[in-house]
Formats: C-alpha cells, structure tokens, sequence
C-alpha cells in the first residue's frame, strides 16, 4: 500500500476510542484518531465519575478523558479534530486486505489498512436551554452513573419506554420517590416493564405532560420543573432534586450507511465480539452497546478491538 495509508483509523475519542488508541499505540501501529462531533463523548458531559476503577475517591468525567489523551499521546497516537461525513469500504469487501478504506473528514480524506468506529451514542436531550446548562447538575441520562448521587430524594424520569421504566426501576434503589414524566397517556414501554414500574410503590405517573423549563441554572442544581399539561394547557412547578432522561440513545453511526449491519435503531451489529462483516473494520463503545452503556465496559471493548487490528494486520503482512 502506499505510504499515506495508516495503520489504523479509530473514530471517537470517548472511553472507547482512547483506550483503542492507547493499545494500538503502544503495539507501534501509530493511530489516528478523529475526536468526532462530541469530543470526549459521554464522560466529557458528567462531573464526579465513582464508578471507574482506580480512583477511590472518584474522578471528574473530563478528567478522566484528559488523562486518557495523554495516555495514548505519550505512545505515540495523534490526536485530530474532525468530524467524519462517511466512510469508503467498497474496495475493502471487493478485495480483503489489499484496499484501503477511505475515511472522508469533508475537508480531507484518509487512508487506512484497519478501522475501529468508536463513536459512541448521544443521549436524546428534551432540547431546552435551561436542561442543557444543567447537565451534569442534576440533569443526566444515566441511572446508573448518576442515581447514587440522589439517595433520599424525590427525583423524575422522562419518557415513556422500555428505557424509562428501566432508569426509574433502577433508580428507586435510591430515590424517595420516583415520578415518571409522559407526554402522552398512552406507554410505549414493553407491558412486563410497564407493570414492573407500575407495581412498584416508589414510582408514580404523571402522564399527558410536558417539561418546560428546568429550575434552577442560577444555582447550578435542580430544584423544580416547570411543566404543562397538554390536555388542559395549564403551568405549573414540581420540587424535584434530579431530572433523568429516559427517551434513549441515538448511536453515531450514520456515516457508514448499509455497508455494515446495523440494528432498527442504528447501532452496528458485530459478527463476533468486536469483528464486523467488514474484514480490518472493527466497533467497540456505545455505538454497538445499546444494554450497558457504561465507560468501563467501552473501554474493554476499545482494547478488544485494537488488540483484533494488530492480529489482523499481522495475518495480511503490515
């Protein structure tokens, strides 16, 4: 191949992608990584992160990722911006192992014998301004990362699916009480998970309702949500210590079309562990983990998958 073809390509630069990129760095493989719209990814977005080995008294979620890019850098992996409008593997299904695979950052194209897409899921925001300046303050996608930081309080869920049902069953683990927030009347969770929330004793219903304003940005905390009721149209506030999004995941995965499988909502399906029906193309993190969803499992994953690129080039000859 030519000399402008790398090694290896990781995309993502969250939990996943750089602890690839740490592996595939230290086996000399050189990789680039292209940070991806959300750089970072989720732990950028969180603050006190307890459950990462290592730190006993927890670790800031940017900090974490911080001394992760270092970490690879120090090998010797580099570290780009960019955002990735699509990827080119053609040739690679045509002819294994002896074609490139293109990866077009729009201003740029690069080259590449091996690729690993670790560009994560984004979490699915209600979109308002006061949600977003409490993110990380009270406002989270997580039950499990964030649900311990609220024992003994009274919390809300947003959504009306399997993955609400899902965070408030989790999270009366811990909570006073637990109120799921629904714009419709009508779920469309799953009816055993539907029945699991509804027989539970810590979690009510409010349903035909809408949030519109987060309280309190000022402070740096959630205390309330204004919301509205659809039917009625009328406002009104609720004390609430933590508002939990449960209305999904949205993977980062729109740049490889069909050329790898992907599930109904878009999350890549590997053939095997972290192999997909692309021969050199590899998927580690959230972008093919709809279940779990947390930074140390998208960080064993991450080494799976450059350990799988560094076999691979050795069986085609580097």
């Amino acid at each position: 191949m030519p000399d402008n073809v790398s090694n290896v390509v990781i995309i993502g630069s969250g939990c996943s992608g750089l602890t690839a990129a740490l592996y595939a760095a230290r086996a000399n493989l050189k990789p680039i990584v292209i940070d991806g719209h959300e750089p970072g990814g989720q732990l950028a977005l969180t603050t006190l992160v307890e459950n990462f080995p290592g730190f006993p008294e927890g670790i800031q979620g940017p900090e974490l990722i911080e001394n992760m890019r270092k970490q690879a850098e120090r090998f010797g992996a580099e570290l780009r911006s960019g955002h990735v409008v699509k990827v080119d593997m053609s040739q690679r299904k045509l002819d294994i192992g002896k074609q490139p695979i293109e990866i077009d950052l729009g201003r740029e194209k690069l080259l590449s014998r091996t690729l690993i897409i670790a560009s994560g899921a984004s979490a699915r925001w209600l979109g308002l301004p006061s949600e977003q300046a409490l993110i990380g303050h009270g406002v989270t996608s997580c039950a499990t990362c964030d649900g311990f930081f609220f024992a003994g309080k009274e919390i809300t869920v947003i959504g009306g699916g399997d993955s609400a049902m899902e965070e408030a069953l989790f999270l009366t683990r811990f909570a006073t009480k637990v109120t799921i927030i629904h714009r419709r009347s009508e779920f469309r969770a799953s009816k055993i998970m539907l029945d699991r929330a509804r027989h539970n004793d810590k979690i009510v219903f409010m349903t035909d309702t809408v949030v519109e304003e987060v309280h309190d940005p000022a402070l740096k905390e959630v205390t309330g949500l204004r919301l509205r009721n659809v039917k009625t149209g009328r406002d009104f506030d609720f004390p609430t210590s933590a508002m939990f999004l449960g209305i999904g995941h949205t993977p980062n995965a729109g740049f490889v079309g069909d050329q790898l499988k992907r599930d109904g909502e878009g999350y890549i399906v590997p053939e095997s562990y972290v192999c997909t029906n692309v021969p050199g193309v590899f998927v580690s993190g959230d972008v093919a983990d709809r279940r779990y969803r947390q930074a140390v499992t998208a960080a064993g994953t991450g080494c799976m998958a450059a350990l799988e690129v560094e076999k691979y080039l050795e069986e085609i000859g580097k």
